[in-house]
């Protein structure tokens, strides 16, 4: 009862485009408090929405 390879490889796909996504908007600056961690994780698992301008810094 594995997990389907392909839906592993997009997951990942998915997550590495996250990173990148959220890298760009600067969401990886300032990492010394727990706010800017959960941005870090909410933009890169929500990361169309930061695409399409919603800002998810939290301060």
């Amino acid at each position: 009862m594995g997990s389907d390879p392909l839906s592993s490889i997009v997951g990942i796909i998915y997550l590495v485009i996250g990173v990148i996504v959220a890298s760009g908007r600067g969401y990886f600056t300032n990492l010394n408090r727990t706010m800017p961690i959960l941005s870090v994780i909410l933009a890169v698992l929500a990361w169309p929405l930061v695409l399409v301008g919603l800002d998810l810094h939290f301060k």
